[in-house]
């Protein structure tokens, strides 16, 4: 018998919670569930964690705190963030604090069960290994100049308009271009979209 991979839920919210522990156990994987950061922090398994899924805005303790401090302290485990509230610098963020992925509320269950899966899949790879900055690379071969001025304005956490007004374009050009990095990379959403990035070195 297969041994189940487990997942972490910490979220504030009951229902998400339940939801969340619904859909991992239909779909093969055991649960633990957590209504905070600092009560998962202080029930820490010992040994390898498989993955967490954590909502970023919560009391206490934020999803991007508590990604930190598991880095500061050595925990290596692929950790998936979702959120009511995304932008753009806060995926960036996100990413560069070390997460796998960061999913908007509401998402497709597919969607989140798919990263969890390439999550783990991945684990314990690093991110940045030479083979991932290669296809990350490969990814982004087809960009023009323009194009990646404005994929490293995006990776520099900036907004359409300070985009625009950095490379003396109008914002609707900025977003034209936006939508031609997501559509020549596959990327799939913006937080995607960062990880190639990020894993190319831009």
């Amino acid at each position: 018998m297969t041994t189940r991979r487990t997942i972490h839920v910490i979220d504030d919210d009951p229902a998400m919670r339940d939801s969340l522990a619904f859909l991992l156990d239909v779909n093969g994987f055991a649960v633990v569930t957590h209504e905070t950061a600092t009560e998962f922090l202080g029930h820490l398994p010992s040994g390898q964690l498989d993955c967490i899924v954590s909502d970023i805005s919560m009391p206490g303790m934020s999803g991007l705190e508590l990604v930190r401090k598991l880095k500061a302290d050595g925990v290596a485990c692929p950790v998936v963030v979702i959120t009511g509230h995304g932008d753009v610098a806060l995926a960036v963020e996100a990413m560069k604090a070390g997460v796998v992925d960061f999913i908007e509320k509401p998402f497709e269950d597919e969607a989140l069960l798919r990263t969890i899966r390439e999550a783990l899949d991945a684990h314990p790879l690093k991110p940045a290994d030479d083979a991932a900055r290669l296809r990350a690379e490969a990814r982004l071969a087809d960009l023009s100049p323009r194009e990646r001025d404005v994929l490293q304005g995006l990776v520099a956490g900036k907004i359409n308009k300070v985009i625009a007004h950095d490379l003396g374009i109008s914002p609707r050009t900025v977003e034209v271009y936006r939508a031609n990095l997501m559509a020549k990379t596959n990327a799939r959403s913006m937080s995607e979209l960062m990880r190639i990035a990020m894993a190319a070195g831009l």
